[in-house]
């Protein structure tokens, strides 16, 4: 489906598709260790489905919604629950802004969404307090998260932790910022 339809409709670029499995999908199959089952995820601007179907696949006993704001994006998003019989995926076509406060997740997820210092406060207002942000993020994750001290701080974070999961398991371990949501 993403190498095919996810190219067409430009979710997915045509150069990707060679490193689908080690780039994308399997890089997402490594942070499903983190999650704490069951519960409730939040996949924030969940475009192609990545994370939020990768974990969905991997983990039956989490709920979870495919947060896009893009029509086409939430479209194919659709598409891929109805072909892959995911009963416990509902895609909500909204920003992360419109549903802060009427969501309290006990995971959210993004990937390649926007700096630490904006995705903190856009993902804190779908987190339970307490709640875990789990952010993957590239090589220079260590250096957002100071940068974003300041922003994390103020939005009463209580933990901020670079790991990185799936060595051994993937061709390259995926980086994830570890975020406890506060208040």
């Amino acid at each position: 489906m993403l190498a095919g339809q996810g190219v067409i409709r430009g979710l997915l670029g045509p150069r990707e598709v060679p490193r689908l499995w080690t780039r994308h999908i399997l890089n997402c199959a490594a942070i499903a260790e983190l999650v704490p089952r069951p519960c409730t995820l939040v996949d924030m601007g969940s475009g192609a489905g990545l994370p939020g179907i990768v974990l969905a696949l991997l983990l039956p006993d989490v709920e979870v919604i495919l947060l896009e704001r893009m029509e086409r994006r939430a479209a194919f998003l659709a598409e891929c629950v109805d072909e892959l019989s995911l009963g416990n995926v509902q895609v909500c076509r909204a920003t992360a802004e419109e549903l802060a406060g009427k969501i309290a997740a006990d995971v959210v997820t993004a990937r390649a969404v926007a700096p630490l210092e904006r995705l903190a406060g856009l993902a804190a207002g779908l987190a339970r307090p307490g709640g875990l942000i789990l952010a993957i993020k590239g090589a220079t994750a260590d250096e957002e998260v100071a940068r974003a001290r300041p922003v994390l701080r103020r939005l009463g974070v209580r933990d901020a932790t670079v790991v990185r999961v799936g060595g051994g398991k993937v061709d390259r371990a995926a980086t994830v910022v570890r975020l406890i949501a506060g208040r």
